[in-house]
């Protein structure tokens, strides 16, 4: 198969299944893990990945790169080779082999943007328009405490990813997802006189900000030391903690903002430590799940095919996604 062209997950979603022809792949392993099937036999199941898309398949204990495949971190680059194959409708393709890129290969122009998937609008100017955001934060003790955090994290936060893979699970991903819910905040204040705008805007700046230390990896993403311990809605905490009372942000203030932090994921089943019980928190809180279901969404679209009716079972929307455009 060395002769075969170099197939990204688009390419091979796009061809009808039930061809079992052979392709060729430079892939991101993004997740490796040990399972045992009904018959007691250890087996990998893996998640591999480009910037276009992501597909799971499982190697099992007889493949003769088992043992060396198990033992490859997480992130790693690898040239892929097999048949393509379905599961349940989904690809599914049975591997023959998997080569590590050399550092070498992976320094080659493009290699690495190939394999990451970007947020699809551009990042310089979306940092730009996002620190224009916090410039114009009315309230001066909200707006020096949200400068505090970002001038603290801003460069890890401007590539970090929203999720390691519910919603905008990508670089730039956090950025792209917190300036759209500010987006969204300033359409929507005008009709909520009871909320106080320099309170939104701040919490929401703020939010996800304890991500930036949850999550780790330079190609592949995968939770911290700290993030599993503490989580980023406590992490997020202590940084707002930290920069309010060094802006000398008002008690009252101070204690509504990181409740803002605390509720935004809404239920403590997603990892809320507390419900939103203040107007602010409410709508922050609010806005965060619509983008956050918009966020998927709008990938499923992008990664679609012309030939795609549903999208697979969408775990964040507990559905499938219709993403044939209207009048198709």
């Amino acid at each position: 198969m060395p002769d075969l062209p170099l197939a990204t997950v688009r390419d091979l979603k796009a061809v009808e299944i039930g061809t079992g022809r052979p392709f060729a792949s430079i892939l991101l392993l993004r997740k490796v893990g040990t399972k045992t099937a009904s018959n007691g036999n250890a087996f990998l199941s893996l998640e591999l990945g480009d910037r276009t898309g992501t597909f799971n398949t499982n190697l099992f204990g007889d493949h003769p790169q088992f043992e060396a495949t198990k033992a490859l971190p997480e992130g790693s680059a690898v040239r892929v080779e097999g048949k393509l194959d379905y599961f349940n409708g989904r690809l599914s393709p049975k591997l023959a082999k998997l080569t590590p890129l050399t550092e070498a290969e992976l320094a080659l122009p493009g290699a690495v943007e190939n394999l990451v998937e970007l947020a699809p609008e551009n990042a310089e100017s979306m940092w730009t328009e996002f620190n224009a955001t916090i410039d114009a934060i009315p309230h001066d003790e909200l707006r020096m405490t949200t400068r505090g955090v970002f001038e603290e994290i801003g460069e890890t936060f401007r590539v970090c990813p929203a999720a390691i893979a519910m919603h905008h699970a990508y670089r730039h991903g956090l950025l792209e997802h917190t300036l759209r819910m500010a987006r969204a905040a300033k359409a929507l204040l005008p009709l909520y006189p009871e909320v106080d705008p320099s309170l939104v805007l701040a919490g929401i700046l703020l939010h996800d900000t304890g991500k930036t230390i949850e999550y780790e990896g330079a190609l592949a993403t995968r939770r911290s030391r700290k993030g599993i311990l503490q989580g980023h809605v406590v992490l997020g905490y202590q940084l707002v903690r930290k920069h309010g009372l060094k802006a000398r942000l008002d008690a009252d203030r101070l204690e509504r903002l990181e409740h803002i932090v605390l509720s935004h994921q809404g239920e403590p089943e997603w990892g809320a430590a507390v419900y939103a019980a203040t107007p602010e928190a409410v709508f922050v809180s609010m806005v965060d799940n619509l983008d956050a279901k918009m966020g998927m969404v709008q990938r499923t679209l992008r990664q679609a095919t012309d030939t795609d009716e549903f999208s697979e079972r969408l775990p964040g929307l507990s559905s499938q996604l219709l993403v044939r455009k209207i009048g198709e």
